[in-house]
């Protein structure tokens, strides 16, 4: 008798197992023929930052540069006496040969302290480093100043 019922059970677990291995062929060939979706991710491109316009600096005073002449920061900009700077200023006698310099970022323009040896001002208060500009500052480069005007 538990000879039998062995045999029974042997024979029902050989049949679940072969209904198991039919099940997978047949779910395995059904997803071959409908296709399967890529795993590979196509990349998505973020949105293009939009362009900023350039911001301006206007020489208030200088003994170099005509009052009102208009600057404008597209890439970057270095002040001082030297002749090869784009803000060439050698007829003062306070400025290093390079003083400062002016830098287009992402979200405002920078103004940077070249280690100049009377220093830097925005708006009174020495530069320590870098620092954005605000519409309306005043940046102080030995007896020159100009006036930054936000991009609009």
């Amino acid at each position: 008798m538990v000879e039998q019922l062995l045999l029974v059970l042997q024979v029902a677990f050989v049949v679940l197992l072969y209904l198991f291995i039919w099940r997978v062929v047949r779910v395995a060939s059904r997803d071959i023929s409908v296709g399967q979706e890529s795993m590979v991710l196509t990349p998505v491109r973020p949105d293009p930052a939009p362009v900023r316009a350039s911001g301006v600096l206007v020489v208030t005073a200088s003994p170099e540069l005509a009052p009102g002449t208009r600057l404008e920061i597209r890439a970057e900009l270095v002040a001082g006496r030297d002749p090869h700077n784009a803000i060439s200023i050698p007829a003062d006698g306070y400025a290093s040969g390079r003083h400062a310099r002016f830098l287009r970022g992402d979200h405002s323009d920078i103004v940077e302290d070249l280690k100049s040896t009377n220093g830097t001002f925005v708006n009174g208060q020495r530069l320590g480093g870098a620092q954005p500009l605000r519409p309306g500052d005043v940046v102080t480069i030995g007896q020159t100043q100009l006036t930054y005007e936000a991009p609009t």
